[in-house]
């Protein structure tokens, strides 16, 4: 599973919750109501809930649909954060769980959420951790049994994510004959880009994924789960999780 290389960092102190390179970067009254934000692909509106000494909401909304609920749990010792968000953005809800470590805490009297964390376990349902990557000597395709999909030629165009509401487009390039860069926009402006090696034996992908609307670097493995039979017009194909080989066959990989 993905895992941040930097700690995210929250404060819930003195009526306002602040966080750094968590689901987004906010500043939010921490009142259960919907805040007005800079607008995002996937949001316009925060809401933030202090259930209790250890529990906070936050559900975020895009002209008023709900688009990820997130539920974030501390242990009653204060060592650990767990994380269980609700994506509702695809035509199945896929949850998506993260466990982090404390690695500093927060000031006196803050919240127990308050402090720093680094993630170390991540886990998503079946239906949003398989995705099917094709590579052939003109482009790479991709797609989720939930609809996403695109087909990029290597041409440095840029094409359409189909069913994301989020209106990504995608760029991309063969770098060698193992890796793949994938460059995402939208509104015209870089959003991410997720480069993408094969391993050796073709059974895994090694996956950088740097998020420039987060600020933040996630490196993690995707793993094959079936091959189809070799299609000698295909040079590689993938998911999310480590492969080195030439793309060479249409399979599904599990993040």
């Amino acid at each position: 599973m993905p895992l941040q290389r930097k700690p995210a960092v929250y404060l819930l102190a003195k009526g306002m919750f602040t966080c750094s390179g968590c689901m987004a970067e906010m500043e939010v009254k921490p009142d259960g109501d919907d805040h007005k934000v800079a607008e995002t692909a996937y949001w316009d509106t925060l809401n933030v809930q202090m259930v209790d000494a250890h529990t906070v909401v936050i559900i975020a909304k895009k002209a008023g649909r709900t688009m990820l609920t997130e539920v974030d749990t501390i242990s009653p010792d204060g060592s650990t954060l767990t994380q269980v968000v609700k994506d509702t953005t695809e035509a199945e809800t896929v949850t998506i769980e993260t466990r982090n470590r404390r690695i500093k805490r927060g000031p006196d009297g803050s919240h127990a959420i308050s402090g720093s964390w680094k993630a170390y376990k991540t886990n998503r349902s079946r239906n949003g951790s398989v995705i099917k990557y094709k590579c052939t000597a003109d482009g790479f395709s991709a797609e989720t049994p939930l609809g996403e999909r695109f087909n990029a030629k290597f041409d440095g165009k840029d094409y359409p994510v189909e069913d994301d509401p989020g209106r990504t487009m995608v760029s991309a390039k063969l770098l060698s004959p193992d890796t793949v860069e994938l460059t995402s926009k939208r509104n015209g402006e870089i959003v991410a880009i997720k480069r993408m090696s094969v391993a050796p034996g073709g059974k895994s992908i090694h996956v950088v994924f740097t998020n420039r609307e987060g600020d933040t670097i996630m490196v993690f493995e995707m793993r094959k789960r079936t091959v189809a039979p070799l299609d000698t017009d295909l040079v590689k194909i993938a998911t999310e999780r480590d492969h080195r080989e030439p793309f060479k066959t249409i399979s599904d990989f599990k993040r």
